[in-house]
């Protein structure tokens, strides 16, 4: 296990402050945030290359705060690969091997089976700046595995790659975690997040805002930025208000003069509500359903998303709805057309204030 505890370091004006995780043997967890909020200064520093200001670091219950680089049994693989131009491919996989003690017999054998395993063994010869992009970051991966690492850290390993090399380099990572493997990924990227990682950490400003399954941070995210960050359009301020007389934990949230009907353990007070464009459904008619939250509007907009069709509706604040191509067709919709939108009371999810 890794394990990191208030961890700060001050460069210039920025600073990453009182960072605190773990990571579980052979668990692949990333880091997820924007440019600049402290991701590769994590790294470095849990790496050796930067040095703490105060905090702590171990590995399997060893201190490795103070360690020199070369004995944290840590492994880092950069965005821009860092590959020796004037070594082969075999050298550049080789290079941390000569270092500890393997005769020529060991080291071949380990060059030969890592080649192998990332599917790089028909360029051994070449030297690196005659590769792509994804076969230099195949390499790359290579040379850090060589050494054994108990914990391997990437920098944005795919943010370089076209389309085709991710894909495939996130199968490769899948693999190589699957061997038990504890990796450390730093990414912006949060599809990139989703289909790799068992746990993620969201970084704000050099601090980890929340820590948790991706299923979790994208179902139920604790805070303003982190709904924002994902991509989450619905973030609405106002006020709870419990709704004593209710059988079940349902309350109202004010915003805007609107009346939103809420599932929440939340006290009364200020706060946020979120709700995901998934979660709701727009029509032409009023229709019967459980949906508690009906409201009608105009469209104010519609334009293409990843998924499908955001459709923004104005019923007094205004709402995002992801819904089909063929929907839109269907029922006809267009700017200024008046609809209906509607979620249920438990797709609100209050984030209190």
């Amino acid at each position: 296990m890794l394990k990191v505890e208030q961890l700060s370091k001050r460069l210039g004006d920025f600073i990453i402050s009182d960072v605190s995780f773990d990571v579980a043997e052979g668990e692949y967890f990333v880091l997820l945030g924007a440019s600049g909020v402290g991701k590769t200064v994590l790294l470095e520093t849990i790496t050796g290359i930067l040095t703490v200001d105060s905090g702590s670091i171990k590995l399997n219950g060893r201190d490795i705060t103070h360690e020199k680089i070369q004995k944290r049994d840590i492994g880092l693989v950069y965005q821009d690969q860092a590959l020796f131009p004037h070594l082969s491919v075999r050298q550049n996989i080789a290079y941390g091997l000569k270092s500890r003690s393997h005769n020529r017999s060991e080291i071949n054998n380990k060059v030969n089976a890592l080649a192998v395993e990332v599917e790089v063994t028909h360029l051994l010869e070449r030297k690196p700046t005659t590769l792509s992009g994804g076969e230099a970051q195949r390499v790359a991966l290579a040379r850090a595995l060589a050494v054994q690492p108990k914990c391997l850290l990437l920098d944005e390993p795919l943010s370089s790659l076209d389309l085709g090399s991710r894909s495939e380099m996130r199968a490769l990572l899948r693999r190589i975690n699957r061997k038990k493997i504890t990796m450390i990924h730093v990414t912006h990227d949060y599809e990139e997040a989703i289909s790799l990682a068992m746990r993620i950490g969201i970084m704000e400003n050099g601090k980890i805002v929340q820590v948790d399954t991706p299923r979790q941070i994208f179902q139920h995210p604790k805070s303003e930025f982190v709904a924002r960050f994902i991509g989450i359009r619905n973030f609405f301020w106002g006020e709870l208000i419990k709704n004593k007389h209710s059988p079940d934990k349902s309350a109202e949230f004010v915003t805007s003069g609107l009346q939103l009907s809420v599932l929440t353990d939340e006290e009364p007070g200020e706060g946020n509500v979120i709700i995901r464009s998934e979660d709701v459904t727009v029509s032409t008619e009023p229709y019967s359903s459980s949906a508690r939250n009906v409201f009608e509007g105009t469209i104010v907009d519609i334009a293409t998303a990843r998924l499908g069709i955001e459709i923004i509706v104005d019923i007094g604040v205004e709402i995002a709805a992801l819904i089909t191509q063929d929907s839109v067709n269907k029922l006809g919709l267009g700017y200024g057309k008046k609809v209906f939108v509607s979620f249920k009371a438990s797709a609100v999810k209050f984030i209190k204030a």
